[in-house]
């Protein structure tokens, strides 16, 4: 399986849009809500996931589309109430895109408060850049990949306790199967690790989505293709993909290759990154393999062992859904949540789905209920869960005029708040966000009283208290308690 669009996907997925047809109805638990169509001049083809900003307000990319464009992409933010603003729209000048085209992935807000993302085209060389951008849309143009650092990024970034952004690329570097690079906040890039390093790329190639920095520091990652597997699984090329993990200075450890099942019945061919869940194991997709050869969801230990918890397809008619391109977001009450791109026999057009730890899965949301799509179909990226404790998402086509949606569900899960960074040292400076946060009265790590600022509604700056330990951040509103969605990791 290669990428299932069109360098400018929402164009192939519009003359798909008239092939929806009926499908089941999301459970009564879950309110849905389509907050916004996009129309082009504000975008087209979003791919990527959400991103909540220190306003309280999600920011996103579009791969195409924007006013005054040649479909080249934006950037835009979008209040929790659905109204949108363009932050940034790509522009080209003939075949010069110097600041980049076609974004993919989403974009990482950083300690700093402001975000980066890369896009897949532009830059000097024309084989994509990274960027910075803030709130009020003030961009920076930070690197432009040459061949020899990879081409056209498709994967997002990831700011690492060391305070730099890491990242992957599908294709190019030193032996054309991608790289994983390192770039600092200024724009010096490094490029720590070029795949097919190993015989027959043993160590994996191509790897499609990006990183996460795991609680012992290291980063995980995956890849496409690659790996011990004989299997041909993408474009007759052996291996069908891996689970790697690497440190910050580069040395690169295979953790599991796929396919080394018979029939490939552990999965096959993972688009999607990892999450690292509480119990300290790490969650993921396959977009392919399974025991109905239509992707799984599995579980990895830190060790590299896998289990299947759950394969797609397995209801009739497929209407658990099928193909899931995204990784997984592990939610306040302790399940996963994601979506499906697809669904084969033309009974719906891609899910949202909860699955437990242990693998038991209920599909809360089928898109395209009925034609035109104005739902929108096809959401090509996963969720977030916002501080007002709803799901946000993208659709990569569907909508009043077909070029993608921006979706909420709200599934009944309380307010929390969310510590930037998720770990650090007695003394460090820590950025919480939420909602409502005007007139706290207290703030503390694990039961330790911190001071703090409140700067606005949605954010308190604060210092990791002495005597702080490990635990759950809490934040006392007029409202009540608010605890934060993951443990603050104390460090050093």
């Amino acid at each position: 399986m290669r990428k299932l669009r069109n360098t400018v996907p929402w164009k192939a997925a519009c003359a798909a849009l008239l092939l929806c047809a009926a499908t089941a109805i999301p459970s009564p638990a879950q309110t849905f809500t389509s907050l916004l169509s996009f129309d082009v001049t504000d975008g087209a083809g979003p791919d990527a996931s959400l991103v909540q900003g220190l306003d309280g307000s999600l920011y996103g990319t579009t791969s195409g589309g924007g006013s005054g464009s040649d479909d080249n992409g934006t950037v835009y933010k979008i209040t929790l109430g659905g109204t949108l603003t363009t932050r940034y729209t790509f522009v080209c000048q003939g075949n010069s895109c110097p600041n980049g085209a076609n974004p993919y992935a989403g974009l990482v807000l950083a300690t700093n408060g402001n975000f980066y993302g890369t896009t897949t085209a532009g830059g000097a060389h024309y084989q994509g850049t990274v960027f910075e951008i803030d709130s009020h849309g003030s961009f920076t143009m930070l690197h432009g990949f040459a061949y020899k650092q990879g081409r056209n990024p498709y994967a997002g970034l990831v700011q690492a306790a060391d305070g730099n952004l890491y990242g992957t690329i599908e294709r190019g570097g030193a032996r054309n199967s991608g790289t994983v690079f390192k770039i600092t906040p200024d724009g010096k890039l490094t490029t720590i690790y070029n795949f097919c390093s190993a015989i027959s790329c043993t160590d994996g190639r191509y790897p499609y989505a990006g990183l996460v920095q795991a609680t012992n520091g290291n980063l995980y990652g995956t890849t496409e293709s690659g790996g011990t597997s004989p299997t041909n699984c993408i474009n007759g090329t052996p291996g069908c993909g891996t689970v790697f993990e690497i440190t910050p200075g580069g040395t690169l450890t295979t953790l599991y290759s796929f396919c080394s099942q018979t029939k490939c019945t552990d999965g096959a061919s993972p688009y999607a990154g990892l999450v690292q869940a509480a119990d300290g194991n790490f969650y993921g997709t396959t977009s392919a393999g399974g025991s109905n050869n239509l992707g799984t969801v599995f579980k990895m230990l830190p060790s590299g062992s896998i289990t299947t918890l759950y394969n797609f397809c397995s209801q009739a008619n497929c209407t658990d859904g099928s193909v899931p391109m995204a990784g997984l977001i592990q939610a306040t009450d302790g399940n996963f949540y994601g979506t499906t791109w697809d669904s084969v026999g033309g009974t719906n057009f891609g899910t949202i789905f909860k699955i437990t730890p242990s693998g038991a899965l209920t599909t809360l949301y089928s898109f395209c209920p009925q034609h035109p799509c104005t739902d929108g179909a096809m959401p090509y990226a996963g969720l977030v869960q916002a501080t007002n404790g709803s799901f946000y998402g993208t659709t990569s086509s569907g909508g009043t005029t077909g070029v993608g949606t921006i979706f909420k569900l709200s599934a009944g899960l309380s307010p929390f708040v969310e510590s930037l960074p998720t770990s650090g040292k007695v003394g460090a400076t820590v950025i919480i966000l939420g909602t409502k946060l005007t007139g706290t009265t207290a703030v503390s790590f694990n039961g330790i009283a911190a001071t703090f600022t409140v700067v606005s509604d949605t954010e308190i700056t604060t210092t990791v208290p002495s005597g702080a330990t490990t635990g759950f951040v809490t934040v006392t509103t007029p409202s009540g308690k608010l605890k934060s969605n993951k443990k603050f990791r104390i460090t050093g």
